[in-house]
Formats: structure tokens, sequence, C-alpha cells
């Protein structure tokens, strides 16, 4: 029995490529269309029954489309194998068409006719295969499929998802409405982009993939729509040589910390330290300089009052970055401005987002084609002058949209980071919900500081800086997400 692969490939494609990729296979390379979707039904039930092996009555909710075909073939193996079947068809089983038809009239040989759905017969199963809709959807659930969504969801029984969680947006990790809450999700053919952000990592589960034996010239004629990065891209650091001296690594400026807001300038260089950086100053308020690095007496601390006193600093720098815990007010303003012009590679976060929002506060002069923007949801809207909800409902496009009005490299964090440099778009799949509490970015602005300063181009840095940050994460997380801190993810950037 098949079992598809737990590790993920790194090419990430849109629902309408993978859609072309199958009609390659089909059409070009003359694999049967029925051929796939005994496969994919084949791997949807080998994991199955490997997840949950002692599993003894299984449903399989039905749609119209080929993501049912696939269904029926899951509940004919099934039913083969000895276990208790049902089978619930949503729509017209009339509509039926193509593979999809032919599957479910095999399933009809085998014994096993579908019946329309009632959410009463969940009660009767153990586990759920989710096989209702693809990867076409593009408006909100309605009527009855909605209503057995959320009545799968309301069960708490452990759910499979066939190729992209019901109510998923395939290409932006969007909810439609609903969508079916599954425990794993197997993807077929090409990776989906919406399955690895946004709401697509909480929809999913755990994922995995299985290219269904498409030939690889198919994959050769479709260029992805995205890279997805991981951990081993933090581990792509080569080791440093036996020579090295501080002035190789470059020296970081941060600045930040208005009164109230020392932390996080603190964490930011803190994380720039343990990230490799040669040298870290910070330019903070001098109330703070004289006690700010007690706890980290690495840090070079300057009291800076104003835009005079930062440009000596700005001027040593190799890089900076701007924006923990600067505030929205005059002296965040006034530093922000000298940081804008003095030509050095950026890392922009937090106030220094927001400022750069305000209608109030002056033009850019130029585009900042040196600099990594690193806004979170709220962020990004403030520069787009959206809403929040309208970034997440398409997360790949808002961060397009940054970067393509201010240059660089724009880094979309949340679930699923999100790098984009206009040229290209990369999709971080590692990190963990631990991770989402205060001071966190103020760790990836320094983690990215850091890698500018060690020579590493804006969208390399913010490449190896998310996956470094996130990976640190994943490795401070083992003693549990619950509770997790930044200085916690601080400790474990050494380890790659």
């Amino acid at each position: 029995m098949r079992i598809p692969n737990s590790a993920l490939p790194t090419d990430v494609y849109r629902a309408a490529q993978t859609r072309e990729l199958d009609r390659l296979a089909i059409q070009d390379y003359g694999i049967p269309g029925l051929c796939l979707m005994e496969r994919a039904g084949a791997a949807c039930f080998g994991l199955l029954r490997q997840r949950w092996s002692a599993v003894g009555s299984i449903g399989v909710l039905c749609g119209l489309g080929n993501n049912a075909g696939d269904g029926y073939v899951i509940a004919r193996l099934a039913h083969i194998a000895g276990c208790a079947v049902q089978v619930w068809q949503v729509g017209d089983a009339a509509k039926l068409q193509g593979d999809a038809l032919s599957s479910w009239r095999n399933l009809l040989a085998v014994g096993v006719t579908p019946q329309p759905f009632q959410p009463a017969a969940l009660a009767g199963v153990d586990v759920v295969v989710d096989a209702l809709l693809g990867t076409g959807l593009d408006r909100p659930l309605q009527g009855v499929w909605r209503e057995a969504v959320e009545a799968v969801n309301a069960s708490g029984l452990p759910a499979l998802a066939v190729d992209i969680p019901t109510g998923l947006h395939a290409d932006t990790g969007a909810v439609l409405g609903a969508a079916i809450q599954a425990d794993v999700t197997v993807s077929f053919i090409g990776l989906k982009l919406g399955l690895l952000t946004g709401l697509g990592p909480a929809c999913c589960g755990q994922i995995y993939f299985d290219g269904l034996q498409a030939p690889a010239a198919a994959y050769e004629r479709i260029r992805p729509a995205a890279e997805r990065l991981d951990r081993r891209i933090a581990q792509s650091i080569p080791p440093r040589q036996r020579s090295a001296h501080k002035g190789d690594f470059g020296h970081v400026l941060i600045v930040g910390g208005e009164h109230g807001y020392s932390g996080a300038a603190q964490l930011a260089g803190s994380a720039a330290a343990r990230a490799g950086a040669g040298k870290v100053s910070l330019a903070t308020r001098a109330f703070h300089a004289g006690w700010l690095n007690l706890t980290q007496p690495e840090l070079m601390c300057h009291g800076v009052e104003n835009r005079d006193e930062l440009q000596a600093l700005l001027d040593r720098a190799d890089v900076v970055a701007a924006g923990p815990g600067l505030g929205r007010g005059l002296w965040g303003r006034s530093l922000l401005q000298a940081v804008l012009n003095c030509g050095k590679p950026l890392v922009l976060d937090a106030d220094a987002l927001n400022l750069l929002a305000e209608d109030s506060f002056p033009s850019l002069e130029r585009r900042l084609e040196q600099a990594v923007l690193t806004p979170h949801p709220g962020e990004a809207g403030r520069l787009l002058q959206i809403s929040t909800a309208a970034v997440e409902a398409d997360r790949p496009a808002a961060a397009a949209a940054i970067q393509a009005r201010f240059g660089g490299v724009c880094v979309l964090k949340g679930a699923g980071t999100l790098i984009a440099d206009g040229a290209s778009l990369a999709v971080c799949s590692a990190g963990n919900p631990g991770m989402a509490c205060g001071g966190m970015g103020d760790v990836l602005t320094g983690v990215i500081a850091a890698l500018l300063g060690q020579g590493y181009p804006p969208l390399e840095a913010a490449r190896i800086g998310v996956c470094l940050h996130a990976a640190a994460g994943d490795l401070a997380a083992q003693d549990g997400e619950r509770g997790l801190l930044p200085s916690d993810v601080i400790a474990k950037l050494r380890c790659f």
C-alpha cells in the first residue's frame, strides 16, 4: 500500500499550476486520469491505515469533482480491506463526470452505495475522510457544503483531507467561510502554496505529499510559484575561517528603545550578537543607555537624543536595524529620517514601518533597495492602507505589493512567513505557535541584521534569517510551546 512522503518538496505551486501539471501528465505523457486517481486514493488509504491502525469504521465525505473521485477510491479500498465504510454524497451524483464517475461506478461494483450526508451519521465512524471539494474553490462555502464542513468540525472526529481541506483557498491560505480542520492532509502532484501560509497550517495538520509518479518532464515546463524553505537553509551557513576576526562579520547598529520600550531594542541587539555579528551597538534613549547592557555586556549602548548624535553611530555601522521600541513620537521620527538617508543596508520593523505608513511622515526620496522590511499583518495593512483581514485574505499579494511599493525585500511574518523580492517568493514551513508572543519580531530583526553584516545580500539574509529564527524557535519549543520566550529563541541561535 502506498504511503505518501512526510518530507515535503521545495517547489510550491498555485492551484492553476497543479491543474496544468495534472493535464500534462494525462494528455502529454499518457498517464490515464483514472490511474492518477487510483494512485491518490491508494496513498490516502495507506496513510490512513498507518496513522489510525486500529480504526474500525471510516466515513468518506464526497462532492462532485475529481476530489470526490479520490474519495470513492479510498472507500473502495477500505471496504475491500475489511473496514466498515460509509460514503456520504453532498450534491447530486447525477452530475458526476469523467474519472470521478468511473470511480463512483467502481465503488458501486463492490457493494458500497453512497448516501446523502446527515450529520447524525458521524456518530457511527471513527475517522472522516474529506473528499468534498478540491483546489478549485474560490468563493465562500454556502448551503449543504458549509453545513457538512461545520458538522465534521463539531464532531471532534479525526479527519484526513484529500489534497486540500475543503474551504481552504489553495493559493492564499485563507478560509472561505469555513474549512475542515484536518489532522493530516495529503497533497498531490504539486504542493499548494495555501497549505503553507495563513490559516493553511492550522487547517491542514501534518502535511504529506505524493507526486503520483508524474513525470519529471512535466515539472520542467511549469515554473513554481514559490520555494518552500525550512531549517535546512539555516544549516547552510558555512563554518568560519580559522583566521577570522570581528571585523569580518559586520558592525550592526540597532536604533530603538523609546521610553518604556527598551526591551525591544535589547532583544534585537542580543539576537544580532547570537546570530554572529562582529559588533553590536544600540542607539537608544540616554535614560536607558547606562543600564541596558547589564545582562548583555557585549552590547555597546549609546544614549542618543537627536538626529545629530545618531549620525556618528550611523557612520561607523555596516548595517542599521530600526524600529524595535522606536515609538512614533518626535524622537523616533527624527532618528528614522536619519536612518533612511544613511546609505547603509537596513532592516526596518515595528514602529519604523508604522511611521513609514503615516501620511505625515516625509515621502521616501528613493526606493529602499538595500532594505529588508519585516511587517506582521497589522503593519502590512498600515503600509498598504488596507485592513489586517485584507492582508490575511491574500498574503502573497500583500507581500508582493509592499515590495513593489518600497523596494528591497518584504518579509511578511506570521504562520508560513513569506519572503518576496519582486522576482521570487519563498515560504518558510518551519516555526511554531509558541513563537506568537511579543518580542519575537525584534529577535528576527536582529538575526537578519547580523546576516547582512556578515556579507549576505538582502534577499539571502532574509531567507536564511527567517529560517534560522524559525529553526531556533522549533528547537526551543522542544521544552514546550506555551510560555516560549524570545530569549529562549536567542539562546538556540548558536545551534546552527
